[in-house]
């Protein structure tokens, strides 16, 4: 008899815990509710329907479902163009891969993966417009300008997201002759990853553009010390050899 009182009492405290528990969640939803109502409330003029707190609510509760359904389906529509954007990338259909990058961003416009892929497609289009048409000249320049606004918007979201940083100093040494530009992203990119020798590279290559031979050497010397790989050691070598003939 007092073992089957104890597993009743037992039954009711887990019974109790269980209903206190869904109390919690349902007054956090109606919390929930209520702050979306008021902003809502806020940036909505006078005399919208609902145009009450209560109201607002009330709506909110009746299409609770809904809502929830078609931001999970929103989200998941966002992947699904972002691994389709991947994949065309991946097999060379960048103008493709560019229209299912802004699928994405519709769905999810703070993810700076998203940018930095649009960065990386725009860069490569606009390398191909060679003066099949009248308009080349005005289409390079248009997917070069994307390329820089998509990688400047990857880091504005991402402030230490190395890739698009490495990406604007690639456009900026190789492709809009701005080599100053070029520095400020890679120096910082190194600051993240200071043994990176492809960054150290082009930084090595925008010293030498703007004239700094010196710290192109440095740089250059830095890359040799940091590896052992000989092509890559040799191509460092080289590269100060024609710095030094350079100056010569």
């Amino acid at each position: 008899m007092k073992k089957f009182s104890n597993y009743l009492l037992g039954i009711l405290v887990f019974a109790g815990i269980g209903l206190l528990v869904y109390h919690l969640l349902q007054y956090d939803q109606k919390r929930t509710n209520r702050e979306l109502a008021r902003q809502i409330a806020n940036l909505s003029p006078r005399g919208g329907l609902p145009d009450t707190i209560e109201g607002l609510i009330q709506a909110i509760e009746l299409y609770e479902v809904q809502i929830e359904r078609n931001v999970k389906e929103g989200a998941q529509t966002g992947v699904y163009w972002k691994i389709l954007a991947t994949r065309l990338a991946d097999s060379g259909m960048h103008m493709d891969a560019l229209a299912a990058l802004e699928k994405s961003i519709y769905y999810n416009a703070e993810d700076p993966v998203l940018f930095y892929l649009t960065g990386v497609s725009a860069g490569v289009i606009a390398k191909s417009h060679v003066g099949f048409s009248r308009d080349a000249v005005r289409d390079r320049e248009h997917y070069f300008t994307l390329s820089e606004n998509a990688y400047l918007r990857a880091l504005e979201i991402d402030s230490s997201y190395t890739r698009p940083m490495y990406g604007l100093g690639i456009l900026y040494a190789f492709e809009l002759d701005r080599p100053a530009d070029a520095i400020t992203h890679l120096e910082n990119l190194l600051t993240f990853h200071p043994s990176d020798i492809n960054a150290m590279f082009v930084l090595a290559r925008a010293y030498f553009m703007t004239g700094q031979n010196q710290r192109a050497v440095d740089m250059y010397d830095r890359i040799i010390s940091s590896t052992r790989d000989r092509n890559i050691r040799e191509e460092a070598l080289n590269n100060i050899e024609i710095i030094h003939r350079q100056v010569l």
